[in-house]
């Protein structure tokens, strides 16, 4: 059942489904939408309540000028809990991939917000090249007007032999409004994980595709570590049977 809700004023729509505790709400990346994380919404919703969100500028919410509109980390950290509070979910486990990463972890820096959350390959946390990258890029992207400069970095997400959605991904990559692309891919390059990760008093699951970026895990106090094998950035598409698995395992150690 999708319901819409009101985040810092802007119309958010998620999607909500099954029953159980603790509550799972799962928070997409950049350019992409609450059909994401379509494959763990399924597996959860056996035995959990779920909802899954799209972040203001993303799938079929509102999508406000960036001029006029904040896109950074806390605005979608907004959105995230305003979904929380309208679906009357106690608590939550924040489950987030790539930008929607640094939005739970922006949402489990906040006092008593979620019990706990889950990383699925980051985008950059404290790293400096990482975030240097998305700095400088910054004007690339917001005059990447045929897309193409976009398409060829989500291209390089993928593992070679992944498969799952990936010519849908690279085009709807490609298709993202240049003002809201650029704004989001702002909210990479300006998120403050220095500031942040000591804020997080909650649990953490980090789920990595390769070697976890390093520095993270030190900076947090209760963490536990996975890492995928044979697939690329949207493992909870190529592998979510082992993400899932993973996140399965976590809830049983922390509840």
């Amino acid at each position: 059942m999708t319901r819409f809700t009101d985040g810092s004023g802007v119309r958010v729509s998620y999607d909500v489904a099954g029953a159980g505790d603790p509550p799972l709400v799962f928070v997409h990346g950049w350019s992409c939408n609450r059909s994401y994380f379509e494959p763990q919404f399924r597996h959860f919703a056996a035995q959990h309540t779920v909802a899954a969100l799209d972040l203001r500028g993303h799938g079929t919410s509102d999508a406000p000028p960036p001029d006029q509109f904040r896109y950074d980390a806390d605005a979608f950290a907004d959105d995230v809990l305003a979904v929380v509070g309208h679906a009357d979910l106690q608590r939550p486990i924040v489950v987030g991939h790539s930008l929607g990463a640094l939005v739970a972890l922006t949402c489990a820096g906040r006092p008593d917000a979620v019990r706990a959350a889950v990383l699925v390959d980051p985008a950059p946390i404290l790293d400096g090249r990482g975030k240097a990258f998305f700095a400088r890029s910054v004007p690339v992207v917001a005059t990447d007007e045929d897309g193409s400069w976009r398409a060829a970095f989500a291209a390089r997400l993928f593992g070679p032999d992944d498969t799952a959605r990936r010519d849908e991904t690279i085009a709807g990559v490609r298709a993202t409004p240049l003002p809201i692309a650029a704004a989001a891919w702002q909210a990479i390059a300006d998120f403050d994980g220095a500031a942040v990760l000591p804020r997080v008093q909650v649990p953490v699951l980090l789920i990595s595709a390769g070697e976890p970026e390093a520095g993270v895990a030190d900076r947090l106090q209760n963490v536990t570590l996975g890492r995928t094998v044979g697939a690329g950035h949207f493992i909870q598409l190529e592998v979510p049977d082992q993400v899932n698995a993973m996140i399965e395992r976590f809830l049983a150690i922390t509840s």
